[in-house]
C-alpha cells in the first residue's frame, strides 16, 4: 500500500489511473528506476540546499508535538486527503450562503409505501426517495437554468445537459458523488435504475471514472444518517447543492375551507447551499421553494 500511495497519478485530480500503474509496473519490470523514486530524488537533489532550513524546522515541529493525552494518531489515505483538499478549496472559491425550507412530504411517503412492492415486481429494483428527489429538482432547474451552472472568470457558464450527483458515503467513511448522466431525460423508472446502480457499484467500488465525473448539481440525502437538515458545502465546480434531511412525522396545522385542524404529517427540511457570487438570495430561496412546492404537491394517485 505504502508503494501504491506512492505512485504520482496523472489522472482527474491526481487519481491513479490503469495507465499509470501499467507504465510503473513495465518499468519496474525492466529494472528501471521507479518514476516514484526518480521524481523524488530530482527533488530532492533540486531543493535540498534551499530547504534544508525548512526541514530541520519540520523535524523539530515533530518531535517536540507529542498530543498529550490518550490518543491515536490516525494516518489520512489518499481518498480522504483528496477530499479534505477538495472542501476547503470550495469554501476558498465559492461565498457559501445556505437557506432552508420545510416540506409536507406526507403524498409522496404515502404513494411510495403503497407502490414500492409492486414497483420492485415489476422492475426488479426498488424505488427509493432520491430519485424522486431527483425528479423534482430537475423540474425546478428548468425553471431556473442558473442553478446548473459554473464560473469562469467573470463568466457564468449555463449547463444545458442535467447530470445530477448524488453523494454516496462508502462503507470506509470516506464520500464519492456518482453522477447520473442527463437526468432530464429520464422517467421515473429510468431514475431509480441509475440510482440504484450507482449507489450499488459505489459500494462494491466498481464505480468507473466517468461515473463520478461532468456533474452539474448535487444532491445529498443527510437525513439517512438520522439529520433532520444540514449546510453542505458546494462541489466545484458547480454553484449549488441540495440537502434533504430525515423524515419525521409531526403534527401541523392543516388549512382548509372548513377551518384549520391539527394532523400527523410526514415533514421534511430541504437546505440548498449556493454560490453568492452570482446566485442571490432571491434566487436561491425561490428555487428551494419550488423544490418543496414540487414535493409537497406530489401526485398521489400517479402510475408506476
Amino acid at each position: 500500500m505504502t508503494e501504491l500511495e506512492n505512485i504520482p497519478g496523472t489522472g482527474q485530480e491526481g487519481r491513479v489511473s490503469k495507465k499509470d500503474i501499467l507504465a510503473y509496473v513495465a518499468n519496474k519490470a525492466v529494472g528501471g528506476e521507479s518514476p516514484v523514486v526518480s521524481q523524488k530524488t530530482e527533488t530532492a537533489q533540486v531543493s535540498e540546499s534551499s530547504n534544508s532550513q525548512v526541514a530541520v524546522a519540520n523535524t523539530q515541529q515533530l518531535t517536540t508535538n507529542n498530543f498529550p493525552g490518550n490518543v491515536e494518531v490516525i494516518e489520512m489515505d489518499r481518498m480522504r486527503k483528496l477530499i479534505a483538499k477538495h472542501m476547503v478549496d470550495s469554501k476558498q472559491t465559492s461565498a457559501h450562503v445556505t437557506s432552508f425550507a420545510e416540506c409536507d412530504v406526507t403524498n409522496l411517503v404515502l404513494w411510495r409505501e403503497k407502490v414500492k412492492k409492486d414497483f420492485e415486481k415489476r422492475e426488479g429494483e426498488k424505488i427509493t426517495f432520491t430519485p424522486l428527489f431527483i425528479e423534482a429538482i430537475v423540474k425546478c432547474i428548468k425553471k431556473y437554468p442558473w442553478l446548473s451552472s459554473s464560473v469562469d472568470g467573470d463568466k457564468i457558464i449555463v449547463k444545458k445537459d442535467l447530470n445530477i450527483g448524488m453523494a454516496a458515503a462508502l462503507p470506509n467513511g470516506n464520500l464519492i458523488v456518482p453522477v447520473i448522466k442527463n437526468a432530464d431525460r429520464l422517467n421515473l423508472v429510468g431514475l431509480a435504475k441509475q440510482v440504484n446502480e450507482l449507489a450499488n457499484n459505489a459500494r462494491a467500488g466498481k464505480l468507473k471514472p466517468d461515473d463520478t465525473t461532468g456533474g452539474t448539481f448535487t444532491l445529498t440525502n443527510v437525513g439517512t444518517f438520522g439529520s433532520i437538515m444540514g449546510t453542505p458545502i458546494i462541489n466545484q465546480p458547480q454553484v449549488a447543492i441540495m440537502a434533504v434531511g430525515a423524515i419525521k412525522k409531526r403534527p401541523m396545522v392543516i388549512e382548509t375551507p372548513q377551518g384549520d385542524s391539527i394532523a400527523i404529517r410526514h415533514m421534511m427540511y430541504i437546505s440548498l447551499s449556493y454560490d453568492h457570487r452570482i446566485i442571490d438570495g432571491a434566487l436561491g430561496s425561490t428555487f428551494l421553494n419550488a423544490v418543496s412546492k414540487e414535493l409537497e404537491n406530489f401526485d398521489g394517485n400517479r402510475s408506476i
